[in-house]
């Protein structure tokens, strides 16, 4: 959770073109998740992908570089931002499209449930991907099948630049689950041990084979980009919110714990060198070939449209 933070944090002063989603403040509910996750297990992630992305144990090196539009990032440094994928630990890839992580994700557990085992899919997305038809259409197929997977609502309760309680009819994203079948439990996004707790046992009742849901409440720090001001919101609700930080609940837990503010400081100065170690990586690594600029893509024309 310390390098999902620090990632955001430093952000800020990365040489990236173009602006980021953030998931700054958003930390607890990919660690809390996360951490019961296999390796062989799966994920799906939103066009805020960084913090799912690191949590399920791929590189902070390899992401920072495609950020950077480097030839050692994930997807060589074409993909960018909103389409990180490591699949040799499950992660399946961001998206830049609302809500359609969510098909590729009943895909994915349907599949699963085809090769047998007890392997998951973890599926994130925001509060916004409820209004959207994937939502419906995916949860009532992995109903209907009893398919493996984790749905995941990242509640941040902003759409874009939109308050999505403005938008949403209804109870919200759990009520709209156990009506199609998909019972779930609410968990305080801010909070990574309720987060964990409460993943892990709607996880426990997934690797039987019965799709469920966890609403998790959280709140984003940034704007919808690095380069919103997000002077639509208001500033004192804001201001209160900020109240809730992740790292700050996480910290006051583990000193409940008896865990040695010593041993939290190394663990923050280790997520912060792990971060600079990314970003010299990153800011050292080569740029991509421009010759390599139609491979890898569903069909290059073998140059024929050059004719």
């Amino acid at each position: 959770m310390g390098g999902v933070a620090a990632f955001g944090a430093t952000l800020a002063r990365a040489n990236v073109r173009g602006p980021l989603h953030l998931s700054t403040g958003q930390e607890a509910v990919a660690a809390g998740v996360c951490a019961h996750l296999r390796k062989t297990d799966l994920l799906t992630s939103t066009h805020r992908g960084h913090g799912h992305t690191l949590a399920k144990g791929a590189a902070m090196d390899r992401m920072m570089a495609e950020l950077f539009g480097r030839a050692t990032g994930y997807n060589r440094g074409k993909g960018g931002s909103m389409h990180i994928a490591d699949f040799s630990v499950g992660m399946l890839g961001a998206n830049g499209v609302v809500a359609d992580g969510i098909p590729i994700a009943v895909g994915a557990a349907h599949a699963l449930r085809a090769h047998g085992g007890d392997d998951v899919v973890a599926c994130f997305f925001g509060d916004g991907a409820i209004n959207r038809g994937p939502f419906l259409e995916g949860l009532n197929w992995a109903a209907v099948r009893s398919l493996p997977i984790l749905f995941v609502c990242e509640d941040n309760r902003w759409a874009a630049t939109t308050e999505t309680g403005t938008t949403t009819a209804g109870a919200g994203a759990l009520a709209r689950a156990e009506a199609i079948g998909v019972p779930g439990r609410k968990a305080d996004g801010n909070d990574v041990v309720d987060v964990w707790q409460a993943a892990g046992g709607l996880l426990s009742e997934v690797r039987k084979g019965a799709p469920r849901m966890l609403h998790a409440v959280t709140y984003r720090v940034k704007g919808h980009v690095s380069v919103d001001a997000a002077g639509y919101r208001d500033a004192v609700r804001h201001d209160k919110a900020l109240e809730r930080d992740p790292m700050v609940i996480a910290a006051a837990s583990m000193a409940a714990l008896g865990i040695p503010r010593e041993k939290l400081e190394a663990i923050g100065r280790e997520a912060k060198a792990e971060v600079a170690a990314a970003l010299a990586a990153a800011n050292a690594a080569p740029l991509p070939d421009p010759k390599a600029a139609y491979e890898e893509v569903q069909d290059t024309g073998a140059g024929r449209w050059r004719e």
